[in-house]
């Protein structure tokens, strides 16, 4: 059974919006504690990606081009666009891969901090820069793609709103990518919605071995997110517990349509690990 569920529905007017003031409140001082997002530079020296994606950092970290053969970054302004070279290699391959299959360029969000480590907004993990999101919808040109999908302008859900079908925009450009991804030797999984999950599964007709790689999980309608494996040259990174064996395409595929998984989730009461000694040192050298 999956680790978290979706949250309970929040009471009604008046206490709608103390609660959602209250929950602000609270969550600023968590949000501002994370020094990561302060800083600007990568840290010198060979790239290593240290610890684990949600609590990690990564040394050596190489900047994304702002667009390349295939591919375009989006939301530069956050200064996201840093991984560790086999990250950027799988990018690099994504566009290729597109650019001899269509005309269009795939859109590349979020990747790591300069540095790596917990970010400011919408990310727990992304920390030691492994993980990548990708953009389904694609873009007729890097012009095209930053004048559309500035920060709060997201490229369309590939989602039906009942959340159990596709919507008119999907098409083979999404499988083609996503299935290029999921084939790429470097990736370790992909989280992404369970609906578009369900589809491929019920689709492939060929060999489904790249569909255990498809990790569903809430949200990722628009974009898909990809964790590579820990590089040979990090020794100090934390690989994920190893895939369940099979495709993943029946009971556990199942349970994220179930009433179950509709139950609010539990509030956990363990507190975050440290950060590992490497990225507190790393840290300190600024």
């Amino acid at each position: 059974m999956p680790p978290s569920r979706p949250r309970a529905p929040l009471p009604s007017r008046p206490w709608r919006a103390l609660l959602l003031g209250v929950g602000l409140l609270l969550m600023l001082p968590a949000a501002l504690a994370s020094p990561w997002a302060k800083v600007k530079v990568t840290a010198p020296g060979p790239a290593a990606a240290i610890g684990g994606a949600a609590n990690g950092c990564i040394a050596g970290a190489e900047a994304l081009p702002a667009h390349g053969e295939g591919y375009v970054s989006i939301r530069r302004e956050r200064n996201r666009y840093y991984g560790h070279p086999a990250t950027l290699e799988l990018v690099r391959d994504l566009g290729r891969t597109l650019a001899g299959a269509r005309e269009r360029l795939i859109m590349v969000g979020d990747l790591a901090q300069p540095r790596g480590g917990l970010m400011s907004s919408s990310h727990r993990s992304h920390q030691n820069g492994l993980d990548v999101d990708v953009w389904f919808a694609l873009a007729d040109s890097a012009r095209a793609a930053w004048k559309a999908h500035p920060e709060g302008q997201s490229p369309p859900s590939m989602v039906h709103p009942d959340g159990r079908r596709l919507s008119p925009a999907w098409g083979p450009e999404q499988r083609l990518l996503i299935k290029a991804a999921a084939e790429h030797p470097r990736t370790d999984r992909i989280f992404v919605n369970p609906a578009i999950k369900q589809a491929l599964c019920e689709s492939e007709r060929g060999d489904r071995a790249w569909l255990q790689r498809l990790r569903p999980w809430r949200g990722h309608d628009a974009h898909f997110h990809v964790r590579i494996r820990c590089p040979a040259d990090s020794r100090d990174c934390e690989p994920q517990a190893p895939l369940p064996a099979g495709d993943g395409c029946g009971a556990e595929l199942a349970w994220w349509f179930s009433e179950e998984s509709r139950q609010p989730a539990k509030p956990s009461k363990t507190p975050p690990p440290p950060p590992p000694a490497a990225c507190r040192a790393l840290l300190g050298e600024l």
